[in-house]
């Protein structure tokens, strides 16, 4: 099975893990916000040396293309089609919000105060600042049902899905949307955040169907445009 490097850095974890069959092998994190350029390159490195991990035993890198923070994103894309090229390996992309989907159908019986696993939809969630968040939805095996928007919440976002459907809504933009979505079918859990642990076999998945990105050519995906602000207070 492949040897694949994950990068996560769709948020404010920084995160870097290396996984075969499934499993993760190794895994460095930062929770410490916006931190990506300095820590990214130092955690890989310290992968490689702290595990007699030669770059060139890689098979693949794999690396969260959006949506999400536009320098978190910005920063893992660079580093990851810098290895590749370097390397001269495959480039995989999974999208962030999957990222979070997939890992939480896999878990379900974790969440036992769901009982009936079959009426369930997972709602990830990733801050954009106010009360907007990315989301997609998921069903209980992990696929894609409703597809990455942006969204800005209020108390009847899904409320159509929520009179027969179990909704787990998890990711760093869910904490936000609590005082709103009230319905007793509406449940938070972990996790809270992303991580390169969450991405092994989606990342696997694309490997063995060969579903890679072109190195020169692949960005990530922002969902929406970056807009630059202006300081209020300006300081001559």
């Amino acid at each position: 099975m492949p040897l694949i490097l994950n990068i996560e850095s769709s948020t404010e974890v920084c995160s870097v893990s290396i996984a075969q069959n499934g499993q993760t092998l190794f895994k460095k994190e930062s929770l410490e916000g916006l931190n990506h350029s300095r820590v990214l390159t130092v955690f890989i490195e310290e992968l490689f040396k702290e595990n007699n991990i030669a770059p060139k035993m890689l098979d693949a890198v794999a690396v969260s293309k959006g949506p999400g923070s536009y320098t978190g994103l910005r920063i893992g894309v660079s580093v990851a089609k810098g290895l590749c090229y370097g390397l001269n390996i495959p480039l995989i992309s999974v999208n962030s919000l999957e990222i979070l989907g997939v890992y939480a159908a896999q878990n379900l019986e974790k969440y036992t105060f769901l009982n009936d696993e079959t009426q369930i939809l997972i709602c990830p969630m990733i801050d954009a600042r106010r009360m907007e968040v990315y989301t997609a939805l998921y069903n209980s095996t992990g696929e894609e049902i409703r597809a990455v928007s942006a969204e800005i919440i209020d108390e009847n976002f899904l409320s159509d899905l929520l009179e027969t459907h179990k909704i787990l809504f998890i990711g760093n933009g869910a904490d936000k949307c609590k005082n709103l979505l009230t319905h007793k079918n509406v449940f938070f859990a972990e996790p809270r955040t992303t991580s390169a642990e969450f991405m092994q076999i989606t990342a696997e998945e694309k490997f063995s169907k060969k579903q890679f990105e072109d190195v020169a050519y692949f960005e990530p995906f922002y969902l929406k445009n970056f807009v630059a602000t202006v300081p209020r207070n300006k300081v001559f």
